[in-house]
């Protein structure tokens, strides 16, 4: 069963979030501040938080860059929930670490199907699009080596810590050396056709990368882009 906490100042909407999830066969652990969600994420393990943006205490975008930064809870997907609807706000969510964002008021239905296809996506590998990849676990690009059993990826002598959406973003460009893939191409293949995810995300997310692998992020070796067309990996 399928572990998920749910972090919310607001009870009623705690209380609408974990009545629905448990409904599903999800078991929900929730927490009313960020201090509280903070012991609960360092006494068990989740599959998947949900976290409010605006918390008493620790404020969500901070608690989301503590598990970012937690090598033991870093591949932990998060889902932001806020009342914000400003662009800003959404895109601070994931420039911190998180993988997605439902804005205040959802419906229950939206954010199970939510929960479920985050779960899906952290648990599967990359499928292919149309040509076959080779079969090794270790993938080599210049000084960069990705360990697909071990979800690993090291540039140099670093280790760098990815979340489990940044992984597969990556893993899927560098197992396609040269093609080029559009926004919406990267959503359908990394993020899943059955959710809606922004196009943004996509550019949110290889910054993230970009800021993680590279050398010099402005002036990228990996993870290059065609303009007007869309991104690719350089091998």
């Amino acid at each position: 069963m399928k572990s998920i906490l749910v972090i919310d100042d607001e009870a009623d909407i705690v209380e609408l979030v974990a009545y629905n999830l448990k409904k599903e066969g999800f078991n929900v652990d929730t927490a009313h501040d960020g201090e509280q969600g903070l012991k609960n994420i360092g006494s068990k393990r989740y599959d998947l938080i949900f976290l409010d943006l605006m918390l008493p205490g620790i404020q969500g975008v901070e608690l989301c860059k503590m598990v970012r930064n937690n090598p033991d809870t870093s591949r932990i997907p998060i889902v932001m929930l806020t009342a914000k609807g400003e662009e800003i706000d959404k895109i601070l969510g994931l420039e911190v670490g998180a993988d997605d964002y439902i804005t205040k008021p959802f419906s229950p239905r939206e954010l199970v199907a939510r929960a479920k296809a985050i779960l899906r996506r952290a648990e599967q590998t990359v499928e292919t699009v149309h040509e076959p990849v080779e079969d090794e676990s270790i993938l080599r690009i210049k000084d960069m080596t990705i360990d697909k059993e071990r979800f690993i990826v090291t540039v140099g002598d670093r280790q760098i810590k990815l979340s489990a959406t940044e992984f597969k973003l990556l893993l899927f460009l560098a197992e396609r050396p040269k093609k080029i893939f559009n926004r919406e191409q990267l959503l359908d293949m990394v993020w899943g056709s059955d959710v809606y995810v922004e196009p943004r995300t996509v550019d949110v997310h290889i910054r993230r990368l970009r800021a993680k692998i590279e050398h010099d992020p402005n002036n990228p070796a990996y993870i290059k882009t065609m303009r007007g067309v869309g991104y690719y990996v350089e091998k």
